[in-house]
């Protein structure tokens, strides 16, 4: 009897631990879906609720982005923003990265005042962006300008020569696949190359002449492809003033009639999503089968790292000498 009664004490004590662990078990499970799913979440949480001034970053190498054109069209719908400042701190990028940009921001400045400063430099697509705002503030020394268009390609002719490589191809027209990297550009593509680059510069320069109120002739002349500091670019009109992000939401308050004394918040995506969070990344290699594990990890590395960003196309960026052997591929290029 004695027996039989302390087993069935027992299997209590291990139905209340199992019960115990099914809870704490529950709750991990819970824990780890909401990290896993957090990440998912579009835009940055804020203090968004309650009057302020947005503050847009716009750093690094500029792409097409559907998510920050995204975030810019909330930004203007929401009626606790009172104004917004652009913090541009970008070499440039590709020319249509630009442009989306450019437009998303003068879309903005319809429903919202808007300032863009220049950190360390905004250079091409990133002065692309920077002149969309109704005001442009640059440091003293900021590097800014670099407008113009270039366009780089490479030629491995004499190296696959040298290796004993020939290359040969089959194309519908001479211009298909023009210029290619085992061959010298024919006139006839260089001349193709050259219109669709004019046409690119063209464009740039009206809408510098444009949004800094510069003749032609004006326009003309500081779009040489030049980088001028922050002080160069004041004495040049293109920018308005030399300051910082207190210069700024000054003039949103005293020329725009922001409410004095907002606070600037910060709107922005969330760079990792799953492509790029740790436990996708390793739920990528595991769940692979179809690949090589070298090739998982290969693959699980890149999406770590998120940092290389492919530029295919005409480009917009300012870039030191040393740069140059970037784009070894045809690519058109703002210097």
């Amino acid at each position: 009897m004695t027996l039989d009664s302390d087993l069935i004490i027992e299997r209590r004590r291990l139905r209340r631990r199992v019960s115990l662990w099914r809870v704490l078990s529950f709750l991990l499970l819970a824990v780890i879906l909401v990290a896993l799913l957090w990440p998912m979440t579009p835009f940055a949480d804020g203090e968004k609720s309650s009057a302020h001034i947005a503050r847009i970053d716009i750093s690094g190498t500029i792409v097409e982005d559907r998510r920050v054109l995204e975030m810019i069209r909330k930004i203007g719908e929401n009626d606790a923003v009172e104004g917004v400042i652009v913090a541009v701190n970008s070499r440039g990028g590709t020319t249509t990265g630009g442009e989306a940009l450019f437009e998303a921001l003068r879309e903005l400045s319809e429903s919202k005042p808007v300032v863009s400063t220049i950190g360390t430099v905004g250079a091409s697509a990133g002065y692309l962006t920077a002149i969309a705002a109704d005001h442009v503030i640059a440091r003293y020394n900021s590097m800014t300008g670099s407008i113009g268009v270039l366009l780089q390609y490479g030629n491995a002719q004499g190296l696959l020569e040298t290796i004993g490589v020939e290359m040969d191809a089959v194309k519908s027209s001479p211009l298909k696949a023009e210029p290619n990297f085992y061959s010298p550009a024919s006139d006839e593509a260089r001349a193709v190359l050259e219109s669709m680059v004019n046409d690119s510069y063209e464009w740039f320069v009206a809408l510098v002449a444009e949004r800094r109120n510069l003749s032609e002739e004006e326009a003309r002349k500081v779009s040489n492809g030049q980088v001028y500091s922050g002080n160069q670019a004041l004495q040049n009109k293109l920018i308005d003033s030399i300051g910082g992000e207190e210069a700024a939401v000054a003039w949103l308050e005293t020329e725009q009639g922001v409410t004095p004394n907002l606070k600037v918040v910060d709107w922005a995506i969330r760079e990792d999503r799953t492509s790029g969070y740790l436990p996708f990344s390793i739920a990528g290699i595991t769940q692979d089968s179809s690949g090589s594990l070298i090739e998982s990890l290969a693959a699980a590395a890149k999406n770590l790292a998120g940092a290389g960003v492919s530029l295919d196309g005409l480009v917009s960026v300012w870039q030191a000498p040393q740069a140059a052997d970037h784009f070894m591929r045809g690519e058109a290029d703002s210097d």
